[in-house]
């Protein structure tokens, strides 16, 4: 059936600024890949021409769409949990939401935030981090959540972190990175995503600059494996996995 990867984020937007190049890397090498989004990301700062949460929701739900298309991803979902109040849900019921789509896509490699939160240290990407890797484990796990569709467990999990900082920003305390993942052949793709989130023009155009300088790799944290190895580094995510049905 070929490798399969799910990328899992709290808001439109995360598929792209966060996980562009890995994403667009994968689709561009053959991989399936499937991206789950919790929240319409109603909360944001910046509205476009909305002129309620719901108009913003909507506006940003096509904008997934658009860049999810642009970078390849085979299958594209939106929750609806609300924005800016994942840190309140109860962590098994966003665990379990998040198993059954792992359970269901049976993906090779799943990929989201770290428990820092992100560039931007948001507190929904610090709770789709715990959720998602609660869910990476329990997935192939028979004591849990059994009604959730037939085992199924993913070979390794990857927290997304970083090598600079966002100017006049609370700095995050990124973990170190096992994988520097080379996304020079797909960056100009990467960006065009993020233009497909016009609403969010003015985040795009801040980090910009940023992206030219420092945006050539994305860096991963191997957090979890299916087998005891030691820390080392690499620049494949998919180096050695086995293609399982």
């Amino acid at each position: 059936m070929g490798l399969r990867l799910l990328c899992v984020g709290a808001h439109p937007d995360d598929e792209c600024f966060a996980f562009g190049g890995a994403l667009a890397l994968a689709a561009a090498h053959g991989v399936e890949t499937s991206v789950l989004c919790l929240t319409d990301g109603q909360a944001a700062m910046h509205r476009g021409s909305a002129t309620s949460g719901q108009e913003l929701g909507k506006m940003r739900s096509e904008e997934f769409a658009a860049s999810c298309d642009v970078l390849g991803v085979a299958q594209h979902e939106m929750l609806a949990y609300q924005d800016a109040r994942l840190e309140f849900e109860p962590l098994a019921k966003i665990a379990g939401d998040i198993l059954e789509r792992i359970r269901s896509f049976r993906p090779h490699v799943v990929v989201t935030f770290g428990l820092d939160g992100g560039a931007n240290t948001h507190p929904d990407h610090t709770a789709v981090s715990a959720a998602t890797s609660a869910a990476f484990h329990w997935a192939g796990n028979p004591k849990r959540l059994l009604d959730r569709g037939p085992l199924w467990q993913p070979q390794r999990l990857f927290h997304q972190t970083t090598n600079f900082f966002l100017p006049d920003r609370h700095k995050p305390l990124p973990a170190p990175w096992t994988l520097a993942l080379d996304i020079g052949s797909v960056f100009e793709k990467k960006m065009e995503a993020f233009r497909k989130h016009t609403s969010q023009a003015p985040l795009e155009q801040q980090v910009r600059g940023l992206f030219q300088l420092h945006g050539q790799k994305e860096y991963y944290t191997l957090a979890a494996s299916l087998v005891p190895q030691p820390s080392v580094q690499s620049t494949d995510m998919f180096e050695a996995i086995a293609d399982e049905t």
